[in-house]
């Protein structure tokens, strides 16, 4: 199981700096410890930090432990997965990134969305992320992920961030087709993101 949770990312003098922060989980579907996915991922926290003052959160489900995998309803699980569970349901923002296999996400990561309440991301907002070998593993976005969370009725971010490993160099991410989608799609909802933050920022004073 791993969380982490560092310090508040500040975007400089062209971030809002009144209000509260966004707080972000990655829900991480990749069975390595780095990993593309995590490349991605770093990408687009990256992105959003110059855009709003960001709290992130990463779940790693492929190291949630024998308390995860072997429970079968949300109330089998052991009370640090239940943590891991409540902090996904309470992101602000949740940023779901798998690498595709066999044309979908990995079992761990839908086991983890099957033990979620099923109201507890109704209107969530959730950015959608995915690495593959090539580009046809791109359709998972939209015909295995977008369709997970509308079940949930989440709002999920009209654009989803799909990479293919031609786009990096070992997990590093290069192609700048990629990073301009990435800057696109969170345009397109900066105003929403803020909008929605709840989290409190921490002053230099306090």
């Amino acid at each position: 199981m791993t969380v982490t949770t560092p310090p508040v990312v500040d975007a400089g003098p062209d971030t809002p700096t009144a209000g509260a922060t966004l707080r972000v989980v990655v829900v991480n579907g990749s069975p390595s410890r780095q990993s593309k996915t995590l490349g991605l991922v770093d990408v687009v926290l990256d992105t959003l930090g110059r855009m709003l003052p960001v709290e992130a959160s990463q779940v790693d489900v492929y190291r949630l432990g024998p308390g995860f995998t072997g429970a079968l309803e949300r109330d089998d699980v052991t009370p640090d997965v239940d943590a891991m569970l409540r902090l996904a349901e309470d992101a602000d923002l949740l940023i779901a990134a798998a690498p595709v296999y066999r044309g979908s996400y990995p079992g761990m990561f839908k086991h983890f969305f099957d033990l979620i309440d099923q109201y507890a991301l109704a209107n969530k907002l959730v950015l959608l992320a995915a690495t593959g070998g090539g580009e046809h593993h791109a359709l998972v976005l939209e015909h295995a992920m977008r369709p997970l969370f509308a079940f949930f009725q989440a709002l999920t971010v009209p654009v989803a961030i799909f990479a293919s490993a031609g786009d990096f160099d070992g997990v590093t991410l290069l192609n700048p087709r990629v990073y301009g989608r990435i800057e696109m799609g969170l345009t397109d909802v900066v105003d929403l993101l803020t909008s929605r933050a709840t989290g409190v920022r921490a002053t230099a004073d306090s």
